[in-house]
């Protein structure tokens, strides 16, 4: 997430074709940067036949603060990228905001893009009458994050059943996924990184830059504890607190992928009491979140060892193939470096090295990279 020169999509000759920008976020390895992280190139495969982006910019959960501060403090980078897409792809981009968040975390690119606003009490917006960048403000709705649901509360439309935006002609990313895009197309940067939240039961809450692959005993040294007093008496979360899942490992087979956005620990019985369904935990009601210290800026971690997994979601497996290793054991390797190919057959993106080291292990799950 480093801050990059500021250039252009739009190079005359050099322009894109619309095939070479899914292949190219698929060679960045990108994936959803939260929820289900399926891969993003899927979408983009289907940018002749979409009239609009959708920057879904709700950040629902309690003290999570990523995409704020990408669009804070990526402002200028974000725009210049929004407004080329609109240029040559796309009729419009609405960017869909909360409108408690425009005073603190809005202005800048605000200025930057000159876009029109509308507020809550405006919306749903006729979408068709727009052009350039749109920022539609909504009220304070945690289920405003779903895409099922900002699209058609910001513009009318509406997905059900089995189709998904593409087929109504929309494209939909939250924040970081978009900045992930706009880095591999602009700067042809990878994949490496992810903005994540430690919190809850910890100490200390932590806004973290965590490279891909991270343990969690890194994640929770940072916050102030250990994994050996998270592992006695807490249970893991992966998620934020209104949407979060237990963690099905051990808390020391823990590793930060491209969808995880928080890690977070609570006590069983807070768990057990605030369960959704199955499998679903929701700990919005358990606390006063807007009360709680937490941090707005992001620190970067370095973990000396990290877990590469060739498939973001193992629950996808089947539907999306695991990436091929190209390393072996014993080959050193450099941040953003490709160490796994995306597969010939089926929905597969490529994968790279989130920190310097060698290569330790390669198996049919994960890359393991040692920090020299």
């Amino acid at each position: 997430m480093q801050n990059v020169e500021q250039t252009t999509l739009t190079e005359s000759a050099d322009s894109p074709e619309s095939d070479e920008i899914a292949e190219s976020v698929r060679n960045a390895g990108i994936s959803g940067a939260g929820g289900a992280g399926f891969p993003s190139y899927v979408k983009w495969e289907a940018l002749d036949d979409v009239q609009y982006l959708m920057v879904n910019h709700q950040e629902s959960e309690p003290n999570f603060y990523g995409d704020k501060w990408l669009l804070q403090n990526r402002a200028e980078k974000l725009a210049t990228f929004l407004e080329a897409l609109q240029e040559q792809f796309v009729d419009a981009v609405v960017v869909g905001a909360k409108a408690k968040d425009r005073d603190a975390w809005m202005t800048e690119f605000e200025a930057t893009t000159n876009a029109t606003t509308y507020g809550p009490d405006e919306l749903p917006i006729d979408v068709e009458q727009e052009s350039g960048i749109v920022i539609a403000y909504t009220d304070d709705k945690f289920q405003y994050g779903m895409e099922q649901v900002l699209l058609p509360t910001t513009t009318g439309t509406t997905v059900g059943g089995d189709n998904v935006p593409t087929d109504h002609g929309w494209i939909v990313h939250n924040t970081e996924s978009l900045y992930n895009v706009s880095r591999a197309l602009v700067d042809d940067d990878p994949v490496t990184h992810k903005l994540v939240h430690v919190g809850i039961d910890v100490p200390q809450h932590r806004f973290l830059l965590a490279p891909i692959g991270t343990p969690a005993s890194t994640l929770l040294e940072a916050a102030g504890t250990s994994l050996e007093e998270a592992s006695a008496d807490k249970v893991a979360l992966e998620g934020g607190p209104g949407w979060c899942f237990e963690n099905d490992d051990d808390l020391d087979e823990f590793s930060v992928t491209k969808a995880t956005n928080g890690l977070l620990l609570a006590n069983p019985e807070t768990v057990e009491a605030n369960k959704r369904g199955e499998d679903r935990v929701d700990l919005l009601g358990v606390d006063d979140w807007d009360e709680r210290r937490h941090e707005t800026e992001p620190s970067t971690v370095r973990p000396d060892r990290v877990r590469i997994p060739l498939i973001t979601n193992p629950a996808y497996e089947g539907l999306v193939r695991p990436s091929t290793p190209i390393v072996r054991e014993g080959e050193s390797v450099s941040v953003g470096e490709r160490i796994a190919d995306p597969t010939a057959n089926g929905i597969s993106i490529a994968q790279h090295a989130s920190i310097d080291g060698t290569v330790t292990d390669v198996t049919e799950t994960e890359i393991v990279i040692e920090r020299e």
